[in-house]
């Protein structure tokens, strides 16, 4: 009986195990210009920083962004102010399809390690975070404004 209990049980944990890894991330619904719009809201506009804009992210520049390109992922946008002396800088980026949730952790990993807080002219960003929600990740490196980011980030659905 025992062994008919232990045979059972490690089954039970293997097919747990198994189907708990093969979940499928969730999406986050809009396009990454609305998604950064709503990361802003409560921020008035006299509060953003001057010259604000969204830069689409390629292959090509990404790691300027985020300090890597080693990541797989499937499309990204850079908020950032237009004059390179404010420290400033919301990223979104949308994993690929087929991300699993171990991957999205070490692309945050990597990017944790590598985004420089002190890319601009002679400033440097107050706060760092890496988040992740779904299938989204977001770097922001700003001054007080990043905590409202933040807070908006994790209220995306």
């Amino acid at each position: 009986m025992k062994k008919i209990v232990s045979i059972l049980s490690v089954f039970i944990i293997a097919l747990l195990f198994i189907t708990g890894c093969g979940q499928k991330i969730v999406h986050v619904e809009g396009t990454l210009e609305d998604l950064m719009t709503k990361v802003y809201e409560g921020i008035s506009e006299d509060q953003l920083p001057m010259m604000l804009q969204n830069i689409e992210l390629t292959e090509e520049n990404i790691e300027s962004y985020i300090g890597t390109q080693d990541i797989k992922w499937k499309e990204a946008l850079a908020s950032e102010s237009g004059v390179g002396s404010i420290a400033h800088s919301v990223v979104l980026i949308r994993m690929a399809e087929d991300a699993t949730e171990k991957e999205i952790e070490e692309a945050k990993t990597k990017i944790k390690e590598n985004a420089n807080p002190r890319k601009w002219i002679c400033v440097e960003a107050e706060n760092v975070f890496v988040e992740s929600k779904g299938d989204l990740i977001i770097l922001i490196m700003s001054d007080d404004k990043a905590e409202t980011i933040k807070t908006n980030f994790e209220k995306l659905k």
